[in-house]
């Protein structure tokens, strides 16, 4: 029976703004290659209710079609009962972020991301306005 390690890191994010899609894939990378772990898990997650993490081919025509998608989906200028509440105007980020996930668990060997060729690790902001968000990496598997 093989013993497993865990390691973790937090990424810190600056972002811009609503529909920002930020391409993480090289600090996760970076995260695996640095646990020392030859083979298992990398699970990232965000710790907010408006943005999300997900796979996509970070390319310009995908990071127009999603938000543009997002927005056919989850509009902003309907009525959502959280604006209500809260007056925040955010009600469409939440539910956005609702349906992309905070979360997404790559497999990896030899200490490399097992994602395909044109896959790529996004970040995406869904709040109205910048934020500083936070990325945890945590990275399970055997030395």
């Amino acid at each position: 029976m093989s013993r497993l390690g865990v390691h973790s890191k937090r990424l810190n994010l600056k972002t811009q703004g609503e529909s920002e899609i930020l391409d993480i894939t090289e600090k996760v990378s970076a995260v695996v290659k640095g646990s020392g772990l030859k083979s298992g898990i990398a699970c990232v997650f965000t710790p907010g209710s408006t943005c999300a993490v997900t796979t996509t081919e970070y390319e310009p025509g995908l990071l127009s079609d999603i938000p543009a998608a997002l927005e056919r989906i989850a509009p902003k200028n309907i009525q959502y009962r959280h604006d209500e509440k809260w007056g925040d105007g955010n009600g469409h980020s939440h539910v956005r972020s609702a349906l992309l996930g905070p979360s997404i668990t790559i497999p990896f060997d030899e200490g490399r991301l097992n994602l395909g060729t044109w896959q790529q690790i996004v970040f995406v902001e869904l709040d109205v306005r910048p934020r500083q968000r936070e990325v945890i990496v945590k990275v399970i598997g055997e030395p």
